[in-house]
C-alpha cells in the first residue's frame, strides 16, 4: 500500500535563502505524524508546499511530492486543485481570519460540500448541520445562520475542522490547530480531532511547536531545524530516548508537570549557532541531509 503522503528531498527557496533544505518524510494511511520545531524552522512551509500553496516568491528547487503515490508536483494547476479540500484538506492555525467574515457558516460550509460533492443546496445545508453536530457544536442550524464574528474563537476553530473533513479527505494537513486557543479548548480540540481522524480513516500532518500536543496525538514524529529534519521516529521512542542533541534541548526547555519550573534550561544559544552553520555549510555544497 502506497503511503498517503511522500516528501523526499524537498528543499525550497525564497530568493536566495533556502528555507527547506532537503526535507524528508512519509505519513502511512491513518497516521498522525507530528511535524514540530520552533518558529522559523519550516513547518508550515512545508505544509503549504504540499497543498500547493507557497508564496508567489517561494520555489521548489528539488525534491519530490507524491500523494497516494501520484506526483503532485507534475500535476496541473487545475488537477492539484481538484484534490484541495477534497483529498487533502487543511486545518488553518487562526480560526479569528480564516473564515469568510461576510458569509454566514452555513454558506461556507454549503459552498464547500456543493463543489467538491455535487450536493444541492438543500441537501447541503442538511449536511452542514450533520458536520456541526459530528463537531459538538449545539443547535447547528442556529449556527449556520450566525457570521464567523457571532460565534467564539472555539467554535469558530470547530468550524474549521468540520470543514476540514467534511469530504472524508485521506490527508489533513493540520497547521498548529490549537495555538489560539485556551488549555480548555486545546484539549478538546484534540479530542475532537482524533475522533474524526477514527471516524474517517483521515492521515494527518500535525504542524506544532508543543511538544506535549505530539504526545498526546502523534503515533510518530520529526524534528525541524533550519528546513532540515534533524530526527525522526516513533513518538514514543522520540521522546523518552532523543538522539539528537537538539531534541534533547526542546525537552529539557518544556514545562512538565512533574519537574519545578526553575528546572526549565533554554536550548543552547552555542547549539543553534552549530546547527545553523551546518545548514549554512550544506547550503554551500549543494547538500542537505540530516545532521
Amino acid at each position: 500500500m502506497n503511503a498517503t503522503l511522500t516528501v523526499e528531498g524537498l528543499k525550497v527557496a525564497i530568493g536566495a535563502a533556502n528555507v527547506l533544505r532537503g526535507v524528508s518524510l512519509e505519513v502511512q494511511p491513518g497516521e498522525v505524524r507530528g511535524l514540530v520545531g520552533e518558529s522559523g524552522a519550516g513547518k508550515s512551509m512545508l505544509g503549504r508546499a504540499v497543498l500547493g500553496l507557497l508564496p508567489a516568491n517561494a520555489t521548489i528547487t528539488s525534491g519530490q511530492i507524491a500523494f497516494e503515490g501520484r506526483d503532485l508536483l507534475a500535476m496541473t494547476e487545475t488537477e492539484r486543485r481538484g484534490l484541495l479540500g477534497r483529498r487533502i484538506a487543511l486545518i488553518p492555525q487562526d480560526p479569528m481570519t480564516s473564515l469568510n467574515p461576510v458569509k454566514r457558516i452555513g454558506a461556507q460550509i454549503g459552498n464547500l460540500l456543493r463543489h467538491h460533492l455535487g450536493l444541492p443546496k438543500r441537501a447541503a445545508l442538511t449536511r452542514a448541520a450533520e458536520l456541526l453536530t459530528e463537531v459538538a457544536i449545539r443547535e447547528p442550524e442556529r449556527v449556520l445562520a450566525l457570521y464567523p464574528h457571532e460565534i467564539s474563537g472555539g467554535m469558530r476553530q470547530r468550524v474549521l475542522i468540520a470543514m476540514a473533513f467534511a469530504c472524508d479527505p485521506a490527508l489533513v494537513i493540520a497547521d498548529e490547530p490549537t495555538t489560539a486557543l485556551d488549555v480548555t479548548v486545546q484539549r478538546q480540540v484534540l479530542q475532537l480531532v482524533e475522533r474524526l481522524r477514527l471516524r474517517h480513516g483521515s492521515a494527518i500532518l500535525f504542524v506544532t511547536h508543543d511538544l506535549g500536543v505530539v504526545a498526546k496525538i502523534c503515533r510518530s514524529m520529526s524534528v525541524l531545524h533550519a528546513g532540515r529534519v534533524l530526527e525522526e521516529g516513533e513518538t514514543a521512542d522520540v521522546l523518552v530516548r532523543p538522539r539528537h542533541a537538539y531534541t534533547r534541548a526542546l525537552l529539557a526547555a518544556t514545562p512538565r508537570a512533574d519537574r519545578p519550573a526553575d528546572a526549565l534550561r533554554p536550548v543552547p544559544p552555542a547549539l543553534i549557532e552549530q546547527l545553523w552553520s551546518e545548514a549554512h555549510r550544506l547550503d554551500r555544497a549543494g547538500e542537505a541531509r540530516p545532521a
